[in-house]
């Protein structure tokens, strides 16, 4: 039986799980979207791989994390880094071949 403190502790454990989870599937469900929205000649002007193999990652990792709700779990772990490597590596290519990455010089209607 847990007294206060271990309640408590427990309590809070279990609230960061769920923001984890929530927020993990929060970012795969955003990763499977913004992959499925992009054109395939989009994928090969950036220099990135294509459009069907991000597809095929970012979804397999949201049907693990819908599987398996544990955030902490490895393979949630591995596609939450892969949704990080989208987001941060291959979305703003993506974004700048397509004419929908705005440099830091312009505004939206035209040069600051």
């Amino acid at each position: 039986m847990l007294d206060g403190f271990g309640a408590a502790v427990s309590g809070v454990q279990s609230l960061v799980l769920w923001g984890l989870l929530l927020l993990s599937l929060g970012v795969k469900i955003f990763v499977v979207v913004d992959a499925a929205r992009h054109k395939p000649a989009t994928y090969v002007a950036a220099g990135k791989r294509t459009k069907n193999l991000w597809l095929a990652i970012a979804g397999v990792s949201l049907a693990v994390q819908v599987a398996v709700s544990n955030p902490l779990y490895f393979l949630n772990v591995i596609g939450l880094v892969a949704a990080v490597v989208y987001l941060v590596d291959v979305r703003p290519a993506l974004r700048q071949v397509s004419g929908h990455g705005g440099g830091s010089s312009s505004g939206p209607y035209g040069p600051w």
